[in-house]
């Protein structure tokens, strides 16, 4: 069998859950003869190095022993990264408290806005900047990146 994404993508999100964590991504690059698959998992207390080599040890059987995958590959499990958008609405519960910068739309029209995120309903996100209380729901959000501050 040859590493397609499609064909693997359930059986990963099937292995990844049992974890207790969710899948964000997983990227492949490299060449056909030499494939490395960047999987990036989150879940709602934290992403752990444990928790990452549990997965990819379970994810390594999977390929080569009931998938009988025979070509080179490179597994690498991590979380996300700070630097990257916030995907699902899963992702935000740990980041309360937060400074996000968010683009949203708002009847048509694209906005930024950056604030603290304080509390989430349903799908609602509660940010505060400047003590203006601002409701977003998260299908509006096009892109949310937490802001790291020093």
């Amino acid at each position: 069998m040859k590493l397609v994404k499609e064909n693997i993508l359930p059986i990963f999100e099937e292995v990844i859950r049992k974890h207790n964590y969710f899948l964000i991504d997983i990227v492949f690059r490299g060449s056909d003869k030499n494939v490395v698959m960047e999987i990036f998992v989150d879940n709602q207390s934290g992403v752990t190095t444990e928790g990452c080599a549990e997965i990819s040890r379970e994810l390594a059987s999977i390929l080569d022993e009931q998938l009988g995958i025979t070509e080179k590959y490179r597994l690498d499990v991590s979380s996300p990264g700070v630097d990257r958008p916030l995907k699902f609405i899963e992702q935000y519960p740990k980041h309360i408290g937060r400074k996000f910068e968010i683009k949203y739309s708002d009847n048509d029209e694209l906005k930024k806005f950056t604030g603290i995120l304080k509390k989430i309903e349903n799908d609602d996100l509660f940010f505060e900047s400047s003590k203006t209380e601002i409701k977003i729901n998260f299908n509006s959000i096009k892109t949310a990146k937490v802001l790291v501050s020093f």
